[in-house]
């Protein structure tokens, strides 16, 4: 089954292989879901700062009934957070919301604010807030670092100074829109892939050719979405509140032939987000 299942990250922690992602959860329904995904054997649990809920995330790994060291939680730092200075107690602030003694995974949530995505020189900024997440891991408030959002000019701004490589790099990754250059570059760094959005926020759903093939293998488009992305070497985090959808997205025990795999990488078309396209990480600006 899925959710016993791990991937291995270059510091040897281990990270299970599917992930709940708490996007557009507000924090009073966050400590629920944990619950009831912890209740179904979700073991890993995606939140950041931007989402307003590590209060409620928190809550629920605290009250959930299974012991911290088995949950994997990761937060992120806000996209806006480019000073050391910044990054540091940005860092202490979430661990004192969330109400724990350690955050297993912290990653920089873009290389830019969000109201700059793509836009201007944000280097030396990046390079400020991976010291304040290297020095947080050194002194075991993290058990894992990383980013998200990043391409190869921002992996090798930090790739050239570091003294601990990015662990993971979480990215939009879904059937009609892979970046495999950068996947393959990023794996290549040692660097694990996430894969946020891998329903692509929803729209995907609509697809009458992955309806077509979802059919042929007996599951739903989400199911086959998902195992797409596990299929790469992805580690995919999709969202939702419903503890039904939870229970049907971890139901990938099949496997999508090479045949199918190519015809999912070639899809091109699966670009328009509709009324989700207003996000930066969806219009690409």
């Amino acid at each position: 089954m899925i959710l016993n299942e791990t991937y291995k990250l270059s510091n040897g922690t281990e990270i299970p292989k599917l992930g709940l992602g708490t996007w557009f959860i507000e924090n009073e329904n966050a400590a629920e879901a944990v619950k009831a995904a912890v209740k179904l054997g979700y073991r890993h649990i995606d939140t950041a700062q931007a989402y307003a809920n590590e209060e409620g995330v928190g809550e629920g790994i605290r009250t959930c009934g299974v012991d911290r060291a088995d949950i994997f939680v990761t937060t992120k730092l806000a996209a806006e957070i480019k000073s050391y200075k910044e990054a540091v107690a940005s860092i202490e602030h979430s661990l004192e919301v969330m109400g724990l003694d350690y955050i297993d995974m912290m990653i920089i949530h873009s290389p830019q604010p969000w109201n700059d995505f793509r836009g201007g020189d944000y280097a030396e900024g990046n390079k400020e807030a991976w010291k304040a997440l290297e020095e947080a891991y050194k002194a075991g408030k993290l058990r894992a670092i990383g980013v998200s959002n990043f391409k190869k000019e921002d992996l090798d701004n930090i790739l050239s100074s570091c003294e601990i490589k990015p662990m993971v790099n979480q990215i939009l990754a879904h059937v009609g829109n892979t970046p495999f250059e950068l996947i393959d570059y990023t794996q290549k760094q040692g660097i694990l892939v996430e894969a946020y959005s891998p329903i692509a926020h929803g729209e995907i759903l609509k697809n009458s050719r992955l309806m077509e093939m979802a059919e042929k293998y007996g599951v739903s488009v989400p199911q086959l979405c998902i195992r797409y992305t596990l299929q790469l070497g992805l580690l995919p985090l999709p969202k939702t509140a419903d503890p039904e959808h939870m229970k049907s997205n971890a139901q990938i025990d099949f496997e999508i032939s090479g045949e199918d795999m190519d015809i999912l990488k070639k899809m091109e078309d699966l670009k328009d987000y509709g009324e989700y396209s207003m996000f930066p990480v969806f219009s690409g600006k």
